[in-house]
């Protein structure tokens, strides 16, 4: 099979890992990639919010699926473009990406499925917005309403903070803040059969000890021990199978990766968001963690087979990956700076331990920052605290100046 990824992430080259890690997957192209993809793909310059050119160079490279790694392209519809061409893809149309494109949309969506959230208002002018964060109170939660690379969303006691992002968008949504922890859950789904994968955690914040703002993530883990074991099947049952459904109802079905951001309150479990892609940093762990080879899963998502599907076999082990960002990530993060050790980690720490690429690019003979996020070093072990030490032990290795990275991802949860 001749599979072409869409995106240039970390998300998209622990995609690429894993796809090259297929027998079946004969071909491996990345548009427009980075220099760790680089290594197990072929590179195409692409505009990746372009459907028109990434169904082109699907046609020319006669790829038999195409994945659409992030939610930019898929909210501009590069998923429909490469359909129309006659061409296998994993991924929402644009009408059913605006279960991320649009918050009040899934806040609507959710409404009509009776999925569990947590209460909101949709505000457009500052008397509204006034009116929410009172109704609401303290602690603020403010989330613009389009895209916003993982840093639309405000969680403060500052009243000033709150207002100031809420004032700064066009449309926010005000809603009311969920105590407990976050979990992330994917599931593909072809827009009716929905396969559930295995949970993560993710790090939002910059600085450890949940401090700082808000980023992309910083780091991830998976399994979840401290999960209650049927928290998967609930999910399914309240929130994944009523929302393919109704989206199916409305004519707009979805089909590829619809990820549930979930809170687990003293209340039961609420959806806090909804993407319409894999998430970045929470692929890294659960790619790592999954057996079954990827290409066929996804290109069942594609063609609507997946209730043909054998169950999903997965390892056993514990996987952690942490984000090594760029100097003064995520305001105005520093490029240009060459990273060096990365053949280290290669030579001493695989295969238990590897670098996936986020933010660079190739520079000559030397690979430097391109981005915010710039790698995510991933391992597994027998359990966290053993996938937590190899991960920071290859971490170590990797010398790129002024960069930042938490050192208590999975910290707690390994009773560290």
């Amino acid at each position: 099979m001749k599979v072409l990824v869409i995106g240039g992430g970390a998300r998209e080259h622990a995609l690429c890992r894993s796809l090259s890690l297929d027998p079946d997957v004969t071909a491996l192209h990345c548009a427009p990639g980075n220099a760790g993809i680089a290594e197990v793909a072929e590179l195409h310059p692409v505009d990746a919010l372009d459907g028109g050119a990434v169904a082109a160079l699907a046609a020319e490279l006669g790829a038999e699926l195409v994945v659409v790694g992030p939610e930019a392209p898929l909210v501009a519809g590069v998923a429909d473009a490469v359909r129309a061409a006659g061409v296998p893809v994993f991924g929402p149309s644009k009408e059913a990406a605006e279960l991320e494109g649009s918050k009040a949309f899934a806040k609507d969506v959710m409404a009509a499925a009776g999925v569990p959230t947590a209460r909101s208002y949709v505000c457009t002018n500052p008397a509204e917005v006034d009116e929410a964060l009172d109704a609401f109170g303290a602690p603020y939660v403010v989330k613009d309403d389009g895209l916003a690379a993982g840093k639309g969303v405000v969680v403060t006691s500052d009243l000033a903070v709150a207002t100031a992002h809420a004032n700064a968008c066009d449309r926010v949504v005000v809603e009311e803040f969920l105590d407990g922890p976050e979990v992330s859950l994917f599931a593909i789904t072809d827009g009716r059969t929905v396969v559930p994968l295995q949970p993560a955690q993710d790090f939002k914040r910059a600085l450890d000890g949940d401090e700082g703002p808000n980023t992309g993530g910083m780091g991830a883990y998976s399994p979840l021990p401290w999960a209650d074991p049927k928290l998967v099947d609930e999910v399914m049952e309240t929130v994944l199978q009523p929302t393919v459904d109704e989206m199916r109802r409305r004519g707009t079905p979805f089909s590829g990766l619809l990820y549930a951001g979930l809170a687990i309150t003293s209340r039961g479990v609420r959806v806090i968001e909804f993407n319409a892609r894999f998430g970045d940093p929470e692929t890294q762990v659960v790619l790592a963690r999954l057996k079954t080879p990827l290409a066929g899963v996804l290109l069942a998502s594609a063609n609507g087979t997946l209730a043909d599907l054998e169950p999903l076999r997965w390892s056993d082990d514990a996987a952690v990956t942490v984000v090594i960002a760029s100097h003064n990530y995520p305001d105005t993060p520093r490029t240009g700076d060459p990273i060096e050790g990365l053949d280290e980690v290669a030579e001493r720490d695989a295969p238990h331990a590897y670098v996936l690429h986020a933010g660079t690019k190739r520079v000559g003979g030397s690979i430097v920052s391109a981005g915010g996020r710039v790698l995510s070093v991933t391992a597994s072990g027998k359990d966290l605290t053993a996938a937590r030490s190899r991960a920071y032990a290859a971490l170590g290795r990797i010398r790129l100046d002024g960069s930042q990275h938490r050192t208590d991802i999975a910290a707690k949860v390994a009773g560290e």
